[in-house]
């Protein structure tokens, strides 16, 4: 049946299970598979959404190369417009989508509003740079011809979303891809599906013509996403998730030689300096890691404080945290909401126990609470040391390790030493200083005297095994791209 209509409402409690979304239509998969949707404040399943085959995601890849064949043809300005009505669209719906992300992701609503506005901003910024896709025009140096540069569209994408921003996640590379006249395949986390079929009837309903955005959740990815990059049509994997996961899909990717963008994990240091303002940098502290429930790649992971300021900086960390309230997200006065599911609320209560084996206090927090859904406490661990066994490992939850060090170069070396090089943090009163160590840093973003970082304007992505590529910014667009070199004459 037809998708068009539907609102993010209609995929709430109640609704008929949830088909793919091909070619416009919603449709069960090929062999009637199912996903359980689940709540994570409570445990409990409220949805089922249709769990794509490899004939599924074959018949997206169908859907997005015909369509493909009109839509790269469209005028860039007239792509533009479709964009721009999405963004507006979406914020007509902001409390709509905000209301299901809480459901079925867990974070508090008035985050999951924050995630709408920053998830709708990617239609407004990509439908300007929708209009710029520049080229050039030289004479080479021998004078014999004229050299010119355009961009084209890459061709059918495939996007592959996480599931703690199921709406930013997606949009923030939806929207460069159709900005730039590809079509695509997104296929979001099992755990929150919902969101990106909300997603794609919304686009249809702004103008974005059938085809051209597909969605096939499926929890079969091991089986599915090798036939996607198997398939010669595809020429594109923009992949947000593990590092682990992401070296698997290059290996795969490599195979037909599919451009990839990747954006994978995390170990933000966070770093204070002696003479930072201690009150700013625990707000800056709090929205670094507390932020969707620390389930965020670009959360602070390690916290570097100097000794002279480590006491002070835990104690006024842990009450700002003893005073967060843990409970349901649509629930007034929350400040918490669950983690997604049992898997991430039983890794924090490990983290907890090997930090305490290792010498480490626990401050604040440290325990599940006994009552349904996946919650944990925001914990402070303290006296950790700097070879600690629970650093150098994603932590995806409300967990603050504090490391302290004497020197400048120190805490250089301590913030660099890791494989990853996605985000970080760092608060002195001295901008000179602050200048200097984000220099010196190995993460493709830091940021100075403030916990938040993420802007559509602005190129996200990360070093090292952080990623490839950026998303955002005037480069967003670029990564659907390629470059196609004419020589003439005249």
């Amino acid at each position: 049946m037809s998708a068009g209509g539907r609102r993010p409402n209609d995929f709430l409690e109640g609704a008929a299970q949830n088909g793919l979304h091909i070619g416009g239509e919603e449709t069960p998969s090929s062999d009637n598979a199912t996903i359980e949707v689940l709540d994570p404040s409570t445990g409990e399943p409220f949805a089922t959404v249709a769990s794509a085959s490899k004939k599924d995601v074959i018949a997206a890849v169908d859907s997005s190369a015909e369509a493909a064949e009109s839509w790269n043809k469209w005028a860039p300005r007239e792509r533009a417009e479709v964009l721009r009505r999405t963004f507006e669209l979406m914020t007509e719906l902001e409390d709509e989508y905000a209301t299901l992300i809480v459901k079925e992701m867990g974070k508090t609503f008035a985050e999951s509003q924050g995630e709408m506005r920053y998830a709708s901003e990617f239609f407004r910024w990509f439908s300007e740079e929708a209009v710029r896709n520049d080229g050039s025009l030289t004479t080479a140096p021998a004078g014999d011809k004229q050299i010119m540069a355009i961009s084209q569209p890459i061709g059918v994408s495939v996007l592959i979303t996480p599931w703690n921003f199921p709406a930013a996640m997606a949009t923030r590379k939806i929207a460069p891809a159709l900005a730039a006249g590809c079509t695509v395949i997104l296929k979001p986390a099992s755990d929150t599906p919902l969101t990106a079929l909300a997603l794609a009837a919304t686009m249809e309903e702004a103008g974005v013509p059938p085809g051209v955005v597909n969605v096939v959740p499926s929890n079969r990815s091991s089986e599915v996403v090798p036939s996607l990059l198997d398939d010669p049509r595809v020429r594109k994997l923009s992949f947000t998730g593990s590092t682990e996961v992401g070296r698997r899909l290059l290996a795969g990717a490599a195979q037909n030689v599919v451009s990839c963008s990747m954006e994978l994990g995390g170990d933000a240091p966070f770093l204070v300096f002696e003479d930072a303002d201690i009150g700013e940098a625990v707000d800056g502290a709090i929205v670094a890691k507390l932020r969707n429930g620390g389930q965020s790649c670009i959360a602070a992971n390690r916290f570097l404080v100097h000794a002279a300021v480590a006491d002070e900086f835990s104690r006024q960390l842990s009450e700002a945290m003893s005073n967060i309230t843990l409970g349901p997200g649509m629930q007034a006065g929350v400040g918490l909401g669950p983690l997604i599911n049992a898997s991430a609320q039983n890794e924090m209560q490990e983290i907890v126990d090997v930090a305490a084996g290792s010498g480490a206090s626990v401050r604040v927090g440290g325990n599940a609470p006994d009552r349904p859904g996946y919650y944990f406490e925001p914990t402070l661990l303290s006296g950790v040391l700097a070879n600690s066994p629970v650093l150098g490992r994603e932590i995806f939850g409300p967990m603050a390790p504090v490391v302290t060090f004497e020197t400048e170069d120190e805490a250089i070396e301590l913030a660099n030493d890791t494989i990853f090089g996605l985000a970080s943090y760092l608060y002195t009163a001295d901008l000179a200083r602050g200048l200097r160590v984000a220099e010196a840093i190995e993460s493709g973003m830091v940021g100075v005297n403030r916990g938040m970082i993420s802007d559509p304007a602005a190129p996200f992505g990360g070093v090292k095994q952080s990623g490839l590529g950026r998303e955002g910014g005037h480069e967003g667009m670029k990564e659907f791209l390629e470059m196609k070199y004419i020589a003439a004459s005249w």
